[in-house]
């Protein structure tokens, strides 16, 4: 019995993973490559993949499997018995919407985010407003059909999307207390009055030898590029197709050459997850990151802690002055090391600094909270924007390019994803603290040599999957349960030394 249970089971996953595999190949080709007014014949394929994935997911003989292996959970092996858990939870989620609307929703973002795209190119608010008007009254329909009796808080609801087990009230004592380290830190330093020198990092950098430095950064990472590549798009991305194929993207500004730096360094850092997976996970739901915040953690944490490093920096300036001679030459390794550490408040997320990153996090928390509690209309987004930026960052945003159009997250329906970027910062602080127990973690910055520090991530997070939910997965690799504090230490004692507090 059992065995024809996990040889449907089995059936079912693969079937599934081909759809994610076509969904993601659609994404990355409109994302990437596609013309600019191509939207109408990709809501044709996106529509019917869509109406095809819910007629397998959503069928009553998917549902009676479900059911049937889940009472059969104490005999199965224990990843077939994930396995089912797991898909149980995204069916339930999927059989509770209508099939016309989950297809409807599934194309209208897939329209949205071109929309999108051509907004913020245009800082052109009004064209893509009735689309994210159209999204959250989407939600807030899937919010009803998924909690129908109304026991938890609405937005907790979409934050169990990204994050099993997150709340509203969790995440409000978490802000609170970054709040505590971060504000005063930034004040702090606004009133000091002095900026290290960061004129070099806007100098030209030619996009052709950016390329080049992306690939050397693949190879510092440890990346395989038979497995993954470097696409190029707006706003920049990972898509995971499967363990041996990982595609990464990002942007190339003449004068900014960190920005495809940091970014290559944050999405290699989702590659390496996805790379280092359970083989034994391969073509099933399991086959990914245990959570977006626990995936994020990955991500922050090789963009800064180990990117932004002293060791780090000292290690990749040779190859800068290398690929940028007029750019850096006249650079030193302490001027370098704070100039990519500036902390100075500015106006694009992506573009942030380590310690006012959390600010920006927080400013579209409290804006997707007001949104779905009704008390936020999207075409007041603009204004609130404004108001929050100031408040928060004390910065004046110019234009909507700058400013409320310039993540592309809420155009793919991404509500409560948001915060997942700052509990990624904490959980990787954490993580660092643990992991420096068995690794010299700065001696293989120095060296540029980041194996042992990928083969410590393999063993204690990568290889679990989804195998374990992202709270004790977390208390497993960490020894404890989760606490700000680490990430606190960690940038009062950073910036202080940067800034001489």
């Amino acid at each position: 019995m059992n065995e024809d249970l996990i040889k449907k089971l089995d059936e079912l996953e693969r079937s599934l993973y081909v759809f994610r595999h076509l969904s993601s190949l659609v994404e990355l080709d409109a994302m990437t490559a596609a013309p600019q007014d191509s939207t109408s014949g990709r809501s044709v394929v996106t529509e019917y993949l869509s109406k095809e994935r819910y007629g397998l997911f959503a069928s009553d003989r998917t549902g009676e499997l479900l059911e049937q292996l889940t009472e059969q959970k104490a005999n199965l092996p224990e990843r077939i018995a994930r396995q089912a858990e797991f898909l149980k939870r995204d069916y339930d989620r999927m059989k509770a919407i209508p099939q016309e609307e989950y297809v409807q929703y599934d194309v209208l973002v897939s329209e949205a985010q071109n929309v999108w795209v051509k907004a913020k190119r245009d800082n052109d608010f009004a064209s893509f407003g009735p689309y994210l008007e159209k999204i959250v009254e989407t939600q807030l329909r899937f919010i009803d059909y998924w909690d129908p009796k109304h026991e938890k808080k609405p937005y907790d609801v979409l934050l169990n999307e990204y994050e099993y087990g997150l709340t509203e009230e969790f995440l409000d004592d978490f802000f609170a207390h970054l709040k505590q380290t971060i504000v005063p830190l930034v004040r702090t330093i606004s009133e000091k009055g002095w900026q290290p020198r960061s004129d070099f990092l806007h100098r030209e950098a030619p996009l052709e030898k950016q390329r080049v430095l992306s690939d050397y950064l693949m190879e510092a990472l440890t990346i395989d590029r038979a497995h993954c590549s470097i696409g190029e798009t707006e706003h920049p991305f990972t898509l995971e197709f499967n363990r041996d194929d990982v595609r990464i993207t990002t942007h190339y500004y003449l004068n900014e050459v960190m920005s495809s730096f940091y970014s290559v360094m944050h999405e290699g850092g989702h590659a390496l997850y996805e790379l280092h997976t359970g083989d034994e996970l391969r073509f099933t739901s399991l086959a990914s990151g245990a959570s977006s915040s626990i995936h994020e953690s990955i991500s922050r944490f090789f963009e800064n802690i180990i990117g932004r490093s002293r060791g780090f920096c000292d290690f990749i300036l040779p190859k800068m002055k290398e690929l940028f001679p007029e750019q850096f030459a006249d650079v030193s390794e302490e001027e370098y090391y704070r100039a990519v550490n500036i902390a100075r408040p500015s106006l694009i997320r992506t573009e942030s600094d380590e310690l006012t990153y959390c600010l920006h996090v927080m400013v579209r928390y409290e804006i997707e909270k007001g949104l779905i509690k009704g008390e936020i209309k999207v075409g007041d987004l603009p204004r609130i924007w404004q108001e929050k930026m100031k408040e928060y960052l004390g910065v004046d945003v110019p234009n909507d390019t700058k400013g409320v159009l310039q993540d592309s997250h809420w155009s793919g329906g991404a509500f409560g994803y948001f915060p997942t970027y700052a509990l990624g910062n904490a959980y990787g602080a954490q993580m660092c603290e643990r992991m420096r127990q068995d690794v010299d973690v700065d001696s293989c910055c120095v060296k540029g040599d980041l194996a042992p520090i990928v083969e410590w991530l393999t063993e204690h997070v990568f290889r679990y999957g989804c195998l374990i939910d992202p709270a004790p997965l977390f208390e497993q690799y960490c020894g404890a349960k989760f606490t700000p504090e680490p990430y606190c230490r960690y940038l009062k004692k950073k910036y202080s030394e940067i800034y001489g507090l």
